[in-house]
């Protein structure tokens, strides 16, 4: 009986690890199975964990790995080959690729979390389906941070440093918030769903989720609520519009849950007018994401396609 080959992922996050294998010809889910992350307990912990999850994959299915692809809160750096600027702090410092390579005895290929978003939407969510022909893909993470992931025919671009398509730690603000990065007004700083809350209540006094903001503001009853999302837009339209001008992708995917704001694909798109460099013509196709939370464990799948 001929065998359809395998391909395996693991999503690490910050509170759990989800592992994957699918059928590499046909798509198909073979198991997904989830373990606690517990960083708390550490780094080794976490490997242990790791190892924990291919295990019952294995056993499960019957089948061990020939390489496991992984989607990473942080990157690896291409020059030291250890982690940084992951948010599970644990992990920075780490040489993890080596590690998880001779503790799973397999190959490892990694990649950031917001990276392997864009390129399981660009391979097998949003893109192929209503752009097919779409080469450049910027894949972008707006939530609690704000995140971005470079894909050019089907391939990751990971950068010199690791770094490609780091979108959520440019200045936007040169004096404006202070971000755990050293910098001041990163855009994550500025309109990821934490950083809006926190102008909601700087500029009204009360404290609200943005969904309560957003609620308000489309009931034109609330001025706090117009001026938070007019910070929203204007300054989604100013970040992207740096992407654009120099990547000019054919598409962009959003993610996260500042994504789900239907008038960022309107109001925030049209704001991208005032700042590209072609007459004011915005071309630049805006999709919704199509994979959900199951994008950063696909996204590592692809990347031992």
């Amino acid at each position: 009986m001929n065998i359809e080959k395998q391909l395996w992922g693991v999503d690490l996050g910050g509170t759990k690890i989800e592992g994957i294998v699918v059928g590499a010809e046909s798509g198909t889910v073979l198991i997904r199975k989830r373990v606690p992350t517990e960083a708390s307990k550490g780094y080794e912990h976490i490997l242990n964990q790791i190892e924990k999850l291919i295990n019952i994959l294995s056993e499960e299915t019957g089948f061990i790995p020939e390489a496991i692809g992984f989607s990473t809160p942080g990157t690896l750096d291409p020059g030291t080959q250890t982690m940084k600027n992951s948010n599970t702090t644990c992990m920075n410092g780490q040489p993890m690729k080596k590690d998880l390579t001779e503790k799973l005895n397999v190959r490892i290929e990694m990649a950031n979390d917001a990276n392997c978003f864009a390129l399981a939407e660009a391979t097998m969510g949003a893109v192929p389906e209503q752009c097919p022909d779409a080469q450049v893909v910027f894949g972008v993470i707006m939530g609690t941070g704000v995140g971005g992931g470079v894909v050019v025919n089907g391939k990751v671009i990971n950068g010199k440093h690791g770094i490609g398509g780091e979108w959520g730690h440019n200045v936007l603000e040169e004096n404006g918030v202070e971000c755990y990065c050293g910098k001041r007004g990163c855009n994550e700083n500025v309109f990821s769903g934490k950083a809006l809350e926190k102008y909601y209540e700087s500029i009204s006094g009360t404290k609200k989720p943005l969904k309560e903001v957003v609620e308000l503001y489309r009931a034109k009853t609330d001025p706090h609520a117009e001026a938070t999302m007019q910070r929203l837009f204007k300054s989604f339209g100013k970040a992207i519009h740096y992407i654009i001008n120099v990547l000019d992708p054919d598409v962009v995917v959003l993610g996260g849950g500042v994504s789900n704001i239907d008038e960022v694909y309107t109001e925030g798109v049209k704001e991208i007018e005032n700042y590209i460099f072609n007459r004011r013509k915005v071309e630049t196709v805006f999709l919704k994401p199509k994979l959900g939370d199951s994008a950063g464990v696909f996204g590592a799948v692809e990347l031992v396609r």
